[in-house]
């Protein structure tokens, strides 16, 4: 550790460089999966701008406890089942995992696509549980 220090401090040409880099890669790629918005936010853009709930976790998972009127397209399949979601491209459409990992990928599936508005639940279903708010259970 104290050699890395020493680097570090010896080198700023090279490590200046290589936390702006990383810096815009992460700043990158979460753009790219869409936008995140907090479980406040997505409830208010499904009351108001009547978005839809893509939920990508498993099946399993989904039966467990889900968000009341999401659709669940397992993130697993959803390049093969996009066909489900064809009507709702000019609509906001909000992806739901577990933890936020695999919203991001799903996101970029999704714009690539043609979706125009795709938004992504911070935390994931994580989240939604932590802040106290209903899961639907069964189907």
């Amino acid at each position: 550790m104290d050699r890395l220090l020493e680097f570090v401090l010896n080198h700023p040409e090279l490590v200046i460089p290589f936390f702006v880099l990383l810096t815009l890669l992460i700043m990158l790629e979460s753009r790219r999966g869409g936008k995140t918005v907090s479980s406040q936010m997505l409830t208010n853009l499904v009351n108001k701008e009547d978005a839809v709930v893509v939920d990508v976790r498993d099946a399993k998972e989904f039966r467990e406890g889900h968000i009341t009127e999401s659709r669940n397209i397992p993130f697993s399949s959803l390049k093969d089942n996009l066909t489900q979601l064809e009507k709702f491209k000019d609509k906001p459409v909000i992806l739901v995992c577990k933890m936020g990992q695999h919203a991001g990928a799903a996101g970029r599936i999704l714009s690539t696509s043609g979706f125009k508005d795709v938004r992504r639940l911070s935390g994931g279903i994580t989240t939604w549980k932590s802040d106290g708010l209903p899961l639907v259970k069964g189907k």
